[in-house]
């Protein structure tokens, strides 16, 4: 079998094995080497392709005896193979997943201002397709002529494109710009996957521009890649197919719903069907504060519970392909909706309130189930991305994700 892997220093955890299982027959392994052994691993290493990550893209240069024009025009590589005389050949594959994730967007950019955020690698490839595009790209960075302390000056962009790292897990919320001083934008495209919707894409949403996060360009590339492996076309097809089945595999289940509606019941019966990890966030709450929600709120208040369920939410948000329960009032807290959508598609658990439990629920008791009901049914409209029935199958229910998830994409 054809050995193949991602070559990195400190690779953790990566999207490649997984894709790449799904596009060839080869096997696919992660290679963390330190900068002293890189050039020993490439030269005896039992391997037949490699993808590079950073901080390597521009280091396995001199170890190369080819490389393709578009590795040598951006000046990275992200794709090596041994050919048979032995020799290594590099290419950068990164140039063509941005292509596709430009044409995907649908926006023409031939003659037309792009700001591409960042001037670190990765800004190179975005570079090398845009200017081949037409485009009037402007580079943003710190300290160069077009910083972001001038934004005003190109506030009509058209298009805005992130190369940077901020607002990549774990580092979750953070953004380089505010879309609303750019009226004329008509996309952004963010080269992060993880989260699926940063701060940066969760603003275009709001705004209504459309977006595009950094997977579908890491699907293309890894499928390029292999290509190159395999010496062999693979449809473009395959693209779709893989993007489209990873990213409602990596999406966050989110459950919402009243008090007693049976999110709990419901999200076990979630995780075992898709096999995910389920997370309870009033369970969480209890291994981090040593108190039950029940307790916090008839000792401090419901404020006081609030704010404290909203750091678990924070934590539980930025996980990925889980099944997660909230409480019932953690639509209550605008704040609490970037969190649990950010990675996640939002699902109300309904269920007549009759049938609700109050038992250990306070503000059910307090405010009574129907009348908490009434006030909270806005709320999870405005959250949820779909709704489904306590005593639908979770085969249904599943079904109904799936759908919401490919709508949304």
């Amino acid at each position: 079998m054809i050995q193949c892997g991602l070559l990195g220093e400190k690779l953790g955890h990566s999207y490649s094995p997984a894709i790449h299982k799904r596009l060839g027959t080869y096997a696919y392994d992660l290679y963390e080497k330190t900068p002293s052994e890189v050039e020993g691993f490439l030269k005896d290493g039992k391997w037949h392709g490699l993808n590079v990550t950073i901080p390597y893209k521009k280091t396995v240069f001199p170890f190369l005896q080819e490389v393709s024009d578009t590795a040598g025009a951006v000046g990275s590589v992200n794709t090596i193979v041994r050919r048979a005389d032995g020799t290594l050949y590099g290419d950068n594959t990164d140039a063509y997943g941005f292509r596709k994730m430009l044409d995907r967007s649908g926006v023409p950019v031939a003659g037309r201002k792009v700001l591409v955020l960042g001037n670190g690698g990765a800004a190179a490839a975005v570079l090398y397709v845009l200017k081949n595009a037409g485009a009037q790209a402007v580079v943003i960075s710190r300290s160069g002529p077009d910083n972001y302390e001038n934004l005003n000056r190109h506030a009509d962009a058209v298009m805005i494109v992130n190369t940077t790292p901020l607002g990549m897990y774990p580092n979750n919320g953070a953004a380089a710009v505010d879309l609303i001083h750019f009226p004329k934008c008509e996309a952004v495209l963010d080269l992060i996957y993880n989260p699926a919707r940063t701060a940066l894409l969760l603003q275009a949403e709001k705004l209504g521009i459309p977006y595009e996060n950094g997977l579908y360009m890491l699907v293309a590339q890894a499928k390029r890649s292999a290509e190159l492996f395999l010496d062999a076309e693979i449809a473009d097809s395959e693209i779709d197919r893989i993007y489209c089945e990873l990213a409602v595999r990596l999406m966050n289940i989110v459950l919402v719903g009243m008090p007693g509606s049976g999110k709990s019941t419901v999200a076990k019966k979630l995780a075992a069907l898709c096999e995910r990890t389920i997370y309870d966030a009033d369970a969480e709450f209890e291994k981090k504060y040593q108190r039950t929600p029940e307790e916090v709120i008839r000792s401090e208040g419901e404020e006081t519970f609030r704010k404290m369920e909203t750091e678990v939410l924070r934590t539980l948000g930025a996980l990925s392909g889980t099944v997660l329960a909230t409480g019932g009032g953690a639509v209550t807290r605008e704040e609490n909706y970037p969190l649990l959508h950010q990675n996640g598609i939002i699902v109300w658990i309904k269920r007549d309130v009759s049938e609700l439990a109050t038992d250990h629920r306070p503000l059910s008791q307090m405010t009574g189930k129907e009348a908490l009901y009434e006030k909270r049914k806005p709320m999870y409209e405005a959250f949820a991305d779909c709704s489904a029935a306590y005593d639908e199958t979770a085969e249904q229910i599943l079904k109904a994700v799936e759908a919401c998830a490919e709508r949304m994409m």
